[in-house]
């Protein structure tokens, strides 16, 4: 679907996966995001097609001119018996910040868990992501005291949650 002048989001494809494993390792480089205990260190980094390409999960990507900029995902909340899922690995090129396309991202992420029938939307982050807060706070998050599920993410210290 087009969204702004020429920025393209789609669902992600088998031949994007070298691309975004590029993207959001880089992007969470420039975050200071450490090497174990975050997504920089989930195996599902060199296979996100294959990834996300499993019941009620979703991974969608942002392209300006046929380049990929970034993405975002939602996938069931690892280790919860719950009915949650998880806002995962969203994260932009400098290209594609400032621009509104988070938020688009957002709302189709939540679309899609409302449509697989989640009732509840969950995200990990990093404390210096303050952009990113402040836009999930704009969208109905709330701050958590303790991480849910095990995502395998014990580096990330900062969590909230959102009622679908």
């Amino acid at each position: 679907m087009k969204v702004r002048g020429d920025f393209l989001i789609r669902e992600i494809k088998e031949e994007d996966n070298l691309e975004i494993q590029r993207i959001l390792s880089s992007v969470m480089r420039e975050f200071d995001v450490p090497e174990t205990g975050t997504a920089l260190a989930d195996p599902e980094l060199e296979n996100m097609y294959q990834s996300y390409n499993v019941l009620k999960s979703s991974y969608y990507v942002i392209l300006h001119n046929n380049f990929l900029l970034g993405g975002a995902g939602i996938s069931k909340l690892k280790n919860s018996n719950d009915n949650i899922c998880e806002l995962q690995k969203m994260y932009f090129l400098e290209e594609a910040r400032g621009k509104g396309l988070g938020n688009i991202m957002i709302d189709l992420c939540l679309k899609s868990a409302l449509d697989y029938g989640f009732e509840k939307c969950y995200i990990e982050t990093m404390h210096n992501m303050k952009k990113a807060q402040s836009l999930y706070l704009k969208k109905g998050f709330s701050y958590l005291q303790k991480p849910i599920g095990n995502t395998g993410h014990c580096s990330c210290p900062v969590w909230m949650i959102k009622n679908l």
